[in-house]
């Protein structure tokens, strides 16, 4: 997983390499203000080598979870697939959350 943060638009994109993945295997959920990516990986191939024939299993699950700055809403979330990379986008903070300066008088 990388991180980028853009400071003139205010998001963080986060992407994952899933080669081979197809997004229906990937779900992505938010919950508590934290963003869960997870998936289950289910390949397998069969051929011929040598007058042998060869089957390769890979199985296997992951998780990953991020926590969201305060303030994040779900339809501010933008998540894509493409060439085996997923990119998901979402505001670094929310403007309503963002500090302000109180000037003295």
């Amino acid at each position: 997983m990388d991180l980028h943060e853009n400071k003139e638009k205010n998001l963080v994109t986060a992407t994952f390499e899933l080669p081979k993945m197809k997004k229906e295997d990937i779900s992505i959920d938010v919950h508590n203000s934290c963003l869960s990516i997870s998936g289950e990986n289910k390949l397998s191939t069969d051929h011929e080598e040598g007058g042998y024939a060869v089957r390769e299993r890979k199985f296997g699950k992951f998780t990953r979870t991020l926590a969201l700055p305060q303030g994040v809403k779900d339809e501010e979330i933008k998540a894509s697939m493409e060439h085996g990379v997923l990119s998901v986008t979402f505001p670094k903070s929310a403007p309503e959350f963002s500090p302000k300066k109180i000037t003295i008088s």
